[in-house]
């Protein structure tokens, strides 16, 4: 069994979480969590396909944003993970230990800054739409 990086997983985790990367990183192909991940794109393509323009492209998106909202939380559950308990978890047989430095606190901060604002910003689009009709955006 390979080594398995934490901050390599916590970073993709934070890039490419929307489209499953930490998953497969952690779990390999077969994943259903991140094949999940990674149909959120088709899917939210698909929505937008079929819209006409009759949908505000939020609603297209969602699916998406959902995936990325996931990712972002699945990247700070791995980064702040003991690295006592992620090494029993993903690297048993691997004869490593994992050792955090600092280049995995800043993608943590990184992760609370641009998850928060993508969570709020999406709570907020979502009201506006449903309560005002989208009449402030």
């Amino acid at each position: 069994m390979p080594f398995k990086n934490k901050t390599l997983a916590t970073a993709l985790a934070l890039s490419l979480g929307g489209l499953g990367a930490h998953r497969f990183y952690l779990h390999g192909g077969v994943d259903r969590i991140g094949i999940l991940h990674a149909c959120s794109l088709p899917v939210a393509g698909l929505v937008y396909s079929q819209t006409d323009g009759g949908v505000d492209l939020f609603y297209a998106m969602l699916p998406l944003l959902v995936s990325c909202i996931a990712g972002f939380i699945a990247a700070l559950v791995i980064g702040l993970m003991p690295d006592e308990k992620w090494d029993a978890r993903f690297n048993a047989a691997a004869g490593r230990q994992t050792q955090s430095n600092w280049i995995l606190a800043v993608l943590l901060v990184a992760t609370l800054m641009i998850g928060a604002t993508v969570l709020i910003a999406t709570i907020s689009r979502l009201f506006d739409l449903m309560y005002t009709g989208g009449a402030y955006g």
